[in-house]
């Protein structure tokens, strides 16, 4: 009896089996089927990559000129304001260039002003052969009416030839005069133009030397490297004492308050997106964070256009492959998140491509 009971217990247990599988089973494949079909309308009206990275503004440092560096006033990974004077070369040749320029500058002033004094020389003499032709012109009016009398009296025989010759010799004596003063008035003249034309190269030297000194200001100027914005200083590559090579890379700054994320979607993706849309952005570094972004902009081409080697299609085998097309987003985030973000950290992105803007 005992064994027929075992035996009716295992068979009903059978049975019940038998029933819960297929349930079980039909369960599985409805949540499967609800995941799929969900996951399916999620994907017609979102485009998702992982293929993301935050980017940013990397302005490297250059010195514009080369020579010995004297002193490093920043450390490396730390925050520097915009015009800081971060490393200093040694300018004591650049100071000395400074000093010559001032001195041949100085010189140069000092040439016009005794240009200057020349001129008023020569102006004086100008005004004075005016008043000798003044006075020669009168000479030569007074000894023409002499001789006209003369040549009267002559005439009527109330003069004698001796007197008559007198007059002639005092008149063309003045006007050898006069001529003569001309002559002295047209040379000064010239010598004045002369002088005009001496003052304005002289002054021409001098704003050439004014160049040149600040050529040299601002040759000594750049002794000092200084941050050309608000940023963190990373990747030093510079000692005390090092000599530097006009255009080296000493260090890099990154703009931290100007960040971005460059996603990089298939080529397949691409038909629906446009700028404006609405992009939720999750951020590998932070688990628990999803931010909000926007579309900004599409590359001018793909990726792999921009490659150091592009592909060449026309050679050999073709093989097709999908391409990404980089996409801008503009990140919203507030100034606390964005201080802990960096370039080159991974993101996932979804853009909704149901708007349209």
């Amino acid at each position: 009896m005992e064994k027929n009971h075992a035996t009716q217990e295992v068979s009903v247990v059978k049975r019940k089996k038998k029933k819960t599988a297929p349930i079980i089973l039909s369960v599985v494949v409805l949540i499967g089927a609800i995941y799929a079909i969900k996951t399916y309308m999620y994907n017609q009206h979102h485009e998702t990559t992982e293929d993301a990275q935050i980017e940013g503004n990397i302005s490297p440092v250059l010195p514009r000129i080369s020579g010995y560096v004297n002193e490093i006033r920043f450390e490396d990974n730390t925050f520097v304001h915009k015009g800081d004077t971060l490393i200093v070369l040694d300018d004591r040749d650049l100071h000395i260039k400074v000093l010559q320029a001032q001195a041949a500058l100085e010189n140069a002033r000092a040439n016009v002003e005794v240009v200057k004094a020349n001129n008023g020389s020569a102006t004086a003499a100008v005004s004075t052969a005016k008043s000798n032709i003044d006075l020669a012109n009168v000479k030569v009016l007074k000894t023409k009416e002499d001789f006209d009398r003369a040549d009267a009296l002559l005439k009527q025989h109330a003069t004698t030839q001796s007197q008559f010759d007198n007059v002639k010799a005092e008149r063309d004596a003045a006007l050898t005069q006069l001529d003569v003063a001309k002559k002295q008035m047209d040379a000064l003249q010239k010598q004045n133009s002369a002088v005009i034309e001496q003052i304005k190269v002289a002054e021409s030297v001098v704003a050439q030397r004014q160049a040149d000194l600040d050529f040299a200001n601002l040759q000594r100027s750049y002794a000092f490297v200084i941050a050309p914005l608000d940023g963190i200083v990373s990747k030093k590559s510079v000692q005390p004492g090092q000599f530097v090579q006009a255009g080296q890379a000493l260090f890099s700054i990154v703009d931290e308050n100007k960040i971005w994320i460059i996603a990089n979607f298939k080529e397949t993706q691409m038909e629906k997106m446009m700028p404006g849309q609405t992009v939720n952005i999750h951020i590998d570094a932070f688990g628990d964070i999803s931010v909000e972004g926007e579309v900004e902009s599409f590359s001018g081409a793909t990726g792999a256009r921009f490659a150091l080697l592009p592909p060449d299609n026309a050679t050999g085998n073709f093989v097709k492959v999908v391409q990404r097309i980089p996409v801008k987003i503009k990140l919203k985030v507030d100034k606390e998140l964005a201080a802990k973000l960096r370039p080159g950290m991974s993101v996932a992105v979804v853009v909704n491509t149901d708007e349209k803007k």
